[in-house]
């Protein structure tokens, strides 16, 4: 069975996006950082995404490594983001393109099928997306970048529940900037 784990930069009063999908609070990423994500990226077998979020990513990933003003860093990103396979769950896109399928019909469903095969772990993004598999019980790990800003609204990383998720703390650091690094994984009963 396959590890399900959820990880996005947040503020520290819990959103991804500001209003308007504005990510630009998150400013550029502390090589550190980066290199965080980056390793979260080549360790995830799979990559589930809901459309905003595929919509943010792929333009931008599927050609960085291309592009004269790429670092090293962004290279090794975008080469590995593209080689990890995506599952793209949406009702409104017709087509993806890349290392990426659509599935148009029963997220849960599928992310449970997904997450019953042998393999590395799948990493999902996008809060709608992780939301209806956060009140399925399907996430097993949160990875949460919390940076030093309050935005005050906009897209929040976690949702309105049904029931309370008990956690466990598996890690914490700080990396340059004041960001805090922190992993959970569900307590299961």
């Amino acid at each position: 069975m396959r590890k399900l784990i959820y990880g996005m930069n947040t503020t520290l009063d819990g959103y991804i996006a500001a209003p308007g999908d504005d990510i630009g609070w998150s400013g550029p990423p502390s090589e550190e950082l980066f290199r965080f994500w980056l390793a979260h990226e080549q360790a995830s077998g799979l990559s589930l995404y809901g459309r905003k979020l595929w919509e943010t990513m792929s333009p931008y990933w599927q050609t960085r490594d291309g592009q004269p003003d790429a670092t090293p860093d962004e290279i090794a990103f975008a080469r590995a983001w593209r080689d990890t396979p995506k599952v793209v769950f949406s009702s409104t896109l017709d087509t993806v393109e890349g290392n990426a399928r659509l599935v148009t019909g029963d997220a849960v469903a599928e992310i449970a099928r997904l997450k019953a095969e042998d393999g590395a772990p799948l990493s999902i993004g996008g809060a709608t997306l992780a939301a209806t598999a956060l009140r399925a019980g399907l996430i097993d790990e949160y990875v949460i970048a919390t940076h030093p800003v309050l935005v005050g609204a906009g897209t929040p990383f976690f949702t309105a529940l049904d029931t309370w998720v008990n956690l466990n703390l598996l890690e914490t650091r700080t990396s340059p900037g004041g960001v805090v690094l922190t992993t959970y994984e569900t307590r299961r009963s």
